[in-house]
């Protein structure tokens, strides 16, 4: 609190500002709420420092009462807030009540002191405070912020919450200045602003004039919708990418359907909850790196997870794809109940890093978050290294050769075997990179591969069997296309109308959105 009242005294540099008197002090703390608000802002109207750290003392509920005498509480003793000097503590002392109104009052009353500080952090988050402010006695404060604000980009939102503020106005020429002004505003609280004064409002001229901004704002916030929708639909495109890549090696090349792929997703994010652990308790100062450490460890994991699977169980089963599907099935439920017995049942927790959290504001009703970005960023590399990795290395020819033509990739002296288990590690460890990325987005649990298996398989299928191309393409179609018809038609609607839709276009086209080519598509 200290810190913070320390901060306060350098916010106010106003050429207007007048000591805080004893009086004003006590209209403020004490009787009516309405005569308190109205002291707090005739105070806040031509404050000093002094006032804003008794406004602030207030907010922190560290004012008392004793007798005519106002202090402020500070590590236990007492002050003077107009004087600052020290003064006995008495025992009887009460302590200053805030309803939830004047609290309100006062924290719109710091946010309005909060525009003249230095920091255009502070004063940003003064103007998002003050955004839904209609009181016209804050208007000489907002005016006087408005003339002296040099950032174009915090001036443009002060403007609008001076325009809200004369919205209120009983001057019929000031109001439809204000509707004007607000017909720029592209956020949710303006256009609920508009309505609400159109309801009340009688003049003609100002409705006219209300009504075409109200047009004008909803016309912007259908934009921030739409390009909401599509960057909701990138992000899950972006996820639905990251699983079944994993697919497009072990059943796209391979042709094993795997239906333990959605487990080895869960156990790489079960691994980025262990090392979440480690560092909490090993390496705090560096937890913010933690999901740098868990990556690789997330891949290893499931890698080394589907390798003995591949080693133990599948390697016996190629060419027969009932008995595949059968014995994964069987593996994921092994697989789900060994981790409810060593982390339990329940979800667990995994946190954001502090450079993941927050997001962008595009527009007043549409935030990016940065966990998502970030995701959608991490599934392309992950593409592009899987790219580069089959078509331009030693591995990635070997297990094209393999799944191509196994009997000549053998005669010319390569280890099938070994291929068919480095293909299917390579296929797990990027289903581990999928779970480490969804343990971004929500709570890690036994159930979490189940959620994302049956819209992998369909990706892969849609893009066609072995085509990298097609199943990004079909990742990002699927989730653009499922987010827009989840705006239309409700989520589960949307999913059946996604399902329908694949089996149309697979009934029209069995090889997908792109065909493999060759000889070997012939066979």
């Amino acid at each position: 609190m200290i810190k913070r009242l320390v901060l306060l005294a350098v916010l106010w540099t106003a050429a207007s500002a007048q000591a805080l008197t004893a009086a004003e002090a006590r209209a403020i703390a004490t009787g009516e709420t309405d005569a308190r608000i109205e002291a707090l802002n005739k105070a806040v109207a031509a404050a000093d420092d002094k006032t804003a750290a008794f406004i602030q003392a207030l907010v922190d509920d560290a004012v008392k009462v004793a007798g005519e005498k106002i202090l402020v509480v500070k590590d236990g003793k007492g002050f003077d807030p107009v004087s600052g000097a020290e003064v006995p503590l008495p025992p009887d002392a009460e302590d200053v009540i805030n309803n939830n109104r004047m609290r309100g009052e006062l924290d719109t009353a710091m946010a309005a002191l909060k525009l003249f500080s230095k920091d255009e952090k502070l004063r940003a988050e003064a103007v998002a405070t003050l955004r839904n402010e209609s009181d016209e006695s804050r208007l000489p404060l907002i005016e006087k912020a408005y003339a002296a604000e040099t950032n174009s980009r915090i001036k443009e939102q002060l403007g609008l919450v001076r325009a809200a503020v004369l919205l209120g106005s009983a001057d019929q020429a000031k109001r439809i200045e204000a509707a004007k002004l607000l017909a720029k505003s592209n956020n949710p609280a303006t256009k609920t602003l508009l309505i609400e004064r159109l309801k009340v409002e009688t003049e003609s001229d100002v409705k006219a004039t209300l009504e075409a901004s109200l047009r004008s704002v909803e016309a912007s916030l259908a934009w921030g919708d739409k390009v909401g929708a599509i960057f909701s639909g990138v992000s899950l495109g972006s996820i639905l990418l990251l699983v079944a890549l994993g697919l497009a090696i072990t059943y796209g090349l391979m042709g094993v359907i795997n239906m333990a792929h959605g487990e080895l997703m869960m156990i790489g994010a079960y691994a980025t909850y262990v090392v979440q652990g480690l560092f909490q308790k090993y390496l705090p100062g560096a937890f913010d790196w933690y999901l740098v450490a868990a990556v690789p460890v997330a891949f290893a994991a499931s890698a080394l997870m589907g390798a003995v699977l591949e080693r133990s169980v599948i390697r016996f089963l190629y060419g027969r794809p009932l008995e595949t599907l059968l014995a994964t099935w069987g593996i994921s439920l092994m697989l789900m109940q060994l981790v409810r017995s060593v982390f339990g049942a329940q979800n667990v927790g995994v946190e954001n890093p502090s450079w993941m959290s927050g997001g962008v504001v595009v527009m007043g009703n549409l935030q990016l978050p940065w966990n998502r970005i970030v995701i959608v960023g991490f599934a392309f590399a992950v593409l592009l290294g899987m790219a580069f990795l089959i078509a331009r290395t030693r591995l990635g020819l070997f297990v094209r050769g393999v799944t191509q033509n196994r009997p000549i990739a053998a005669c010319m002296g390569v280890n099938t075997a070994r291929i068919d288990t480095y293909a299917f590690a390579l296929g797990s460890g990027i289903a581990g990179l999928a779970g480490c990325a969804l343990s971004q987005i929500g709570n890690v649990g036994p159930d979490l591969g189940q959620s994302y298996i049956v819209d992998a398989f369909m990706v892969v299928v849609l893009g066609g069997v072995g085509q990298l191309a097609g199943t990004v393409y079909a990742a990002l179609g699927l989730g653009v296309l499922n987010k827009f018809l989840e705006g239309w038609a409700g989520a589960v609607l949307a999913k059946i109308a996604v399902l329908v839709f694949i089996i149309i276009f697979i009934q029209k086209r069995p090889q997908g959105i792109f065909a493999m080519k060759g000889r070997s598509a012939e066979a």
